[in-house]
């Protein structure tokens, strides 16, 4: 659902920092009511609304009794949290609804293990990973001007997520694999298979074992590495359907590092995966079976079609829209608004420093293994 005032609002989003972001949020959205924020998402959430923004942590049942009291408020949520309902309310009530997740750039370190991000997205339109309608990162794609400013510091931005090895969370070691020399090599990042970004953006295929299978029928001679999702191996999420009699990979990459693999790969398999996108910036075949947001401006090869993205972009112009105007970037020690280079050179300066789990995480994890081999 695009709200109707949502995108007006975002376009009179006023740049005071000067870093190139649409995301600096100005006098119009000073007024939040935020919904479906857990507690310690709670600490960090006002950094990105703003210093002068005024918010109110609330259920959203709370916030339907709330009815009558409503005028100019800007509702947020977290975008897993977003309900129909909620969206029905916000409508009638011609309240902004705005969603907000975690970056393309996150963190040294999990949000799993609870690690504060540097980086995150606020859309008033739908959310990024969301397919099955439009967001304001597929209108910035389909309709923004990337002027030679933009690429020319995209190309800088390209430049340093690869000599510093940088992805999403930015875990993992650099090691090098021995491979075959005689086959092709693709790597299957494994996901989250009840993430919504599967959910609403690959209706075909929704599970690892089955994008495995794809991927094995059109390539029976490849070799096939998979990657569990960081979350899998942390233990903070389950993984249970690649447990098969027939092996559906040639090898299993734990500790490596995804920044580190695309070096070593000749193609990389996604049902919606951020890794595909950060293997295009560094040259990677990309091979696309559901919808994500870097697919259908041709610079993947494509299972699926969108007809809502009409523009063909270089990968310069992708990377400008998805790094540089869509996320707000925060710094985790001064909580002051920070540009997409600035935010790489804190996160290349703390790679060798990962944040883990805090105790009451790994005894939360420690019981849920335990449940589970109890339950068979």
């Amino acid at each position: 659902m695009e709200n109707k005032s949502g995108l007006e609002n975002k376009r009179a989003l006023k740049n005071k920092s000067g870093l190139g972001s649409q995301r600096d949020l100005g006098n119009k959205c000073d007024n939040w009511i935020a919904i479906g924020f857990s507690s310690w998402k709670k600490k960090f959430i006002p950094d990105f609304l703003g210093a002068d923004a005024q918010i109110k942590f609330l259920s959203a049942k709370r916030l339907f009794a709330a009815r009558k009291r409503l005028s100019s408020e800007n509702v947020i949520v977290w975008s897993s949290r977003l309900t129909p309902e909620l969206e029905s309310f916000c409508a009638e009530l011609n309240l902004p609804l705005w969603q907000m997740e975690d970056g393309f750039v996150r963190s040294v370190g999990l949000g799993v293990d609870l690690v504060r991000p540097i980086s995150l997205v606020l859309d008033a339109t739908g959310i990024y990973y969301d397919a099955s309608k439009p967001s304001d990162l597929e209108t910035i794609l389909n309709t923004h001007e990337f002027d030679s400013a933009y690429i020319e510091r995209a190309e800088t931005v390209m430049q340093m997520l690869i000599a510093g090895k940088i992805s999403k969370y930015n875990v993992g070691n650099t090691s090098v694999l021995d491979l075959p020399t005689d086959k092709r090599i693709l790597l299957v990042p494994g996901q989250i298979e009840t993430d919504a970004s599967i959910l609403k953006g690959s209706p075909d295929i929704q599970t690892n074992a089955a994008l495995l299978a794809a991927v094995r029928q059109s390539n029976p001679d490849a070799f096939i590495i998979y990657k569990p999702h960081p979350d899998i191996v942390a233990g903070g999420r389950d993984d249970s359907s690649l447990y098969t009699s027939q092996p559906l990979y040639d090898l299993e990459v734990i500790d490596s590092s995804i920044a580190n693999l695309f070096d070593q790969i000749d193609e990389l398999h996604t049902m919606t995966s951020l890794a595909g996108f950060e293997a295009l910036l560094r040259g990677v075949d990309v091979v696309t079976y559901g919808l994500p947001f870097y697919a259908g401006w041709g610079v993947t090869k494509d299972r699926l079609l969108c007809e809502r993205r009409t523009r063909q972009l270089s990968i310069e112009a992708l990377v400008a829209g998805t790094l540089l105007l869509y996320p707000v970037y925060i710094d985790p020690l001064t909580r002051k608004p920070i540009s997409c280079e600035e935010a790489l050179e804190w996160i290349a300066s703390n790679i060798d420093q990962p944040v883990g789990p805090s105790w009451l995480t790994q005894s939360g994890r420690f019981f849920k293994r335990a449940l589970r081999m109890k339950q068979g």
